[in-house]
């Protein structure tokens, strides 16, 4: 992997990391990822990485149907499942594929470096 890529990679992996909305599974894999580099295992982890991001980034349709859910009031509270939904429905509307949570942006962020990764 290219320098320039790894740094940039490096640094939304810190990002994603630090995201209060980053799951347990993808900083364990994050973390993996990071102890990897430079090792027999880097490129192992590496596939590891991307398929636990590619699996934890919320599709901006996703979002929006569990902010409108029952689920979604419980985990956000009504009131801001509402201001939820209709920012997703917003960033959708201007384009947005995924969930712009500080950790969906960082996942999104990798994920387009993803071939230069491999």
């Amino acid at each position: 992997m290219e320098k320039e890529v790894l740094d940039f990679v490096v640094g939304k992996t810190h990002d994603l990391m630090n995201a209060a909305s980053c799951s347990s599974e993808a900083k364990t894999a994050a973390q993996a990822w990071l102890d990897a580099l430079g090792t027999e295992n880097e490129a192992e982890e590496t596939k590891k990485y991307i398929a636990e991001l590619e699996a934890d980034i919320m599709p901006i349709d996703g979002l929006i149907a569990f902010a409108e859910s029952d689920a979604g009031a419980q985990v956000f509270g009504a009131d801001v499942a509402k201001n939820v939904a209709a920012h997703a429905k917003e960033i959708k509307a201007a384009g947005a594929k995924y969930c712009d949570c500080p950790a969906c942006a960082a996942a999104e962020a990798i994920l387009e470096k993803k071939d230069m990764m491999l």
